[in-house]
């Protein structure tokens, strides 16, 4: 009895909180990812990550699409939590290796998620290939009250020939943007705040709720 009423007051105290100050919560764990939508929303919300509403689970992504997984990872807290929230999955897709890694972008390299190892083998694999073109894909999903919505973001690019750069994360250091000679990891988080697959799927989750907020 106690711990239900316990769970009860939780989620009333976030949707309360979702009522009176625009806070999302973000199905991650992440921390580089939290941080850097909160640097794109540019203080018009307020970012609550997994742990800080008392979810410390591994929410597994067992789906074979990047909107499968995102939906997944959204639709496990609104259902144990009962608070209205988002979920992105992000896929490193490479042309000359028919779209892969995809949705094993952060596995890659074997269930370590070990970003170094990751970023070998995907030169190695590129070792020889004249195209090197790629993008990055980030899908968002929102779950608020009974909708599901599906936001798309997307940043082409090339792969450099080797690691190049020290900020960032993930792919950063072989991921060089449309546009731009440096990689995302050279260009610091302003630039790749404003051109990043995140930066354009969470603007239009941005501008999606302030239109509804009115």
């Amino acid at each position: 009895m106690y711990l239900t009423l316990y769970l009860l007051y939780k989620k009333s105290l976030f949707l309360l909180m979702n009522l009176q100050t625009l806070t999302l919560v973000f199905a991650t764990n992440n921390a580089h990812k939290a941080k850097e939508v909160e640097q794109i929303l540019n203080q018009q919300f307020t970012v609550k990550t997994m742990a800080e509403i008392g979810c410390k689970v591994d929410i597994p992504e067992t789906a074979d699409t990047l909107e499968g997984n995102a939906l997944i990872k959204a639709h496990f807290l609104k259902e144990h939590y009962g608070v209205d929230c988002f979920s992105e999955d992000t896929g490193l897709e490479v042309t000359a290796l028919g779209g892969q890694p995809g949705v094993h972008t952060a596995r890659y390299a074997g269930d370590q998620k070990d970003p170094q190892a990751n970023m070998d083998l995907l030169l190695q694999q590129l070792e020889g290939k004249s195209d090197r073109s790629a993008q990055f894909r980030t899908v968002i999903a929102l779950v608020k009250g009974d909708q599901e919505i599906l936001l798309e973001g997307i940043c082409k690019g090339q792969i450099a020939t080797e690691k190049r750069g020290s900020g960032g994360f993930g792919y950063d250091p072989v991921f060089i943007p449309e546009g731009y000679d440096l990689s995302f990891a050279e260009l610091g988080e302003g630039v790749k705040n404003e051109i990043s697959h995140r930066a354009i799927a969470t603007r239009k989750l941005a501008n999606l709720l302030l239109a509804e907020k009115g």
